[in-house]
């Protein structure tokens, strides 16, 4: 089944939710902001992704500045920054089987549907 980690106040989120919506395809709604990921969850994600966890992380965002920016981070501190202010994911993120996309631009996710 198709999964949508979805934040429903971000604009790029709301595109991709239209487009899995669109797609007439089973999908799940994960709001990871209030049902935040477990860590073995977030390494999947990763993986899935074929990414660093750095390269999932929202750098913008005032918890990373306030608490991590400037640190040399392992990539399961990073994971553990994301479960303790999953703000910083990315997003949206769809995963369809095996394969995973951050849906920026929101277009990219039907290169998975």
């Amino acid at each position: 089944m198709i999964k949508i980690y979805h934040n429903p106040r971000c604009s790029k989120s709301r595109s991709g939710l239209e487009i899995v919506e669109k797609s007439g395809k089973e999908f799940e709604v994960i709001p990871y902001l209030k049902n935040p990921l477990t860590k073995e969850e977030l390494k999947e994600v990763v993986k899935l992704l074929n990414i660093s966890a750095d390269a999932l992380i929202r750098k913008n965002e005032a918890d990373w500045k306030n608490n991590f920016r400037g640190k040399d981070l392992t990539e399961d501190q990073l994971i553990e920054a994301m479960i303790a202010f999953p703000k910083l994911i990315e997003r949206p993120i769809v995963v369809n089987g095996k394969k995973a996309v951050i849906g920026r631009p929101p277009e990219k996710i039907s290169e998975i549907l």
